[in-house]
């Protein structure tokens, strides 16, 4: 048995900070927190230097790193090279997520995620399938030509897929509730986004089982004070859990803190990277459906000024959210950690340092760069250890 305690610093467990404790580790499981005092004489112990002990990130939207676009590269070799990309910078799971595209890529992605649960590739933690069901007036960067409305028959394909956690963006314009009922008894987690929809459309979404709204207030309907559009449905309702990009492009850092505190439902906000090959890689332009898409000062834009998903990891989300929008840092880490895990039903398992999950831990230093970075109990070592792309910092 590998047996080790790691001491000297703040455990954030994704609950709440202990001070004054140890984190034992089993076999690349979490045995427990524990206060450090009268740990066993021989069990090794590694004492940090203050900073913050926490679980490893969970990312629920990744369409590429370390220069790969799942869209591109939609194999087991691509999912790899996606999670070690984002692995480098605490992100021990992640969704890997194929965006509108040609049917056969989008399942060609499907199947790579599959194959590779079954490898174990480390950090792949599922799939995210954003579009091509959205709403061509809220696409976005998403390719129009590929935009399409779902009919049964993709309905009856999506639930024979064995692959969960599954996660579909689809807008209320291109999906029927009913098929999103469907879609949800099957397993599979539903989340409005790309949409213009009304308030009234989203809010029937989601009593048809719809969980989540994806990057708050990008590419969908706004909160108006007569017609509160998609943003305000994903705050008016407790039930549903809305992602956010926080990177000083996409949102406002006013806006990320009113919607905090006006999301109804307790921690059901969750922090998201968008990110695209940019991330993890030196190179500052890539392809997108055929389209240039170019990296500057930390933002991705196509030819047109569009952007074109993020040049972040999840590690400077959390830098973001604690640093220009002034959160806690446990809630920022939460949204980063807990969240995702809970919404992905995967609480046992990710997101949390408590008795029998993962041992995917991080440790950020006082200043919260990053400092370490642990997956199944083992350190995970890289010479790429600091950010090719900065955050932009406004």
């Amino acid at each position: 048995m590998t047996r080790f305690a790691i001491t000297g610093t703040d455990i954030f467990d994704g609950v709440r900070t202990r001070r004054n404790a140890a984190l034992i580790v089993a076999d690349g499981r979490i045995e427990e927190v524990r206060e450090a005092v009268d740990l066993d004489p021989d069990l090794p112990v590694e004492r940090l230097n203050g900073g913050t002990l926490a679980p490893g990130f969970v990312d629920i939207q990744v369409n590429g790193g370390g220069g790969v676009l799942l869209n591109d590269h939609p194999d087991v070799d691509g999912v790899r090279a996606i999670c070690e990309a984002h692995a480098a910078f605490g992100t021990t799971s992640l969704l890997p997520t194929v965006i509108t595209d040609r049917e056969e890529v989008t399942f060609a992605a499907i199947d790579a995620v599959k194959t590779a649960l079954a490898r174990h590739v480390t950090g792949c933690g599922g799939i995210h399938v954003e579009g091509p069901f959205i709403a061509l007036k809220r696409k976005g960067a998403h390719d129009a030509a590929c935009v399409r409305t779902m009919t049964d028959e993709d309905v009856a394909k999506l639930c024979a897929v064995d692959l969960r956690p599954f996660l579909i963006t689809v807008a209320t314009e291109s999906v029927k509730p009913e098929q999103i009922a469907t879609l949800t008894r099957a397993g599979i987690l539903v989340s409005i986004g790309h949409c213009d929809g009304s308030y009234e459309d989203v809010s029937a979404a989601i009593r048809a089982g719809a969980r989540c709204v994806t990057h708050l207030f990008n590419a969908m309907s706004q909160l108006g004070h007569r017609t509160p559009g998609v943003v305000g449905a994903a705050l008016d309702s407790a039930d549903v859990w809305a992602s956010i990009i926080a990177d000083g492009h996409h949102v406002h850092p006013a806006m990320v803190d009113l919607a905090l505190r006006a999301k109804k439902g307790e921690n059901r906000m969750i922090a998201i990277s968008d990110a695209m090959p940019t991330v993890g890689s030196a190179g500052d332009v890539f392809e997108l459906g055929g389209r240039r898409a170019t990296r500057q000062s930390g933002r991705l834009t196509l030819d047109d000024g569009t952007l074109a998903g993020c040049d972040i990891s999840l590690h400077d989300a959390v830098r973001y959210l604690a640093g220009p929008v002034r959160l806690p840092l446990e809630e920022a880490l939460r949204m980063a950690t807990a969240n995702p895990a809970r919404f992905l039903d995967r609480e046992t398992e990710r997101g949390f340092l408590r008795s029998g999950a993962a041992a995917d831990f991080v440790w950020l230093r006082d200043d919260l760069s990053l400092g370490r970075v642990w997956m199944n109990g083992r350190e995970r070592r890289d010479e790429k250890s600091e950010r090719l792309g900065q955050v932009a910092r406004p």
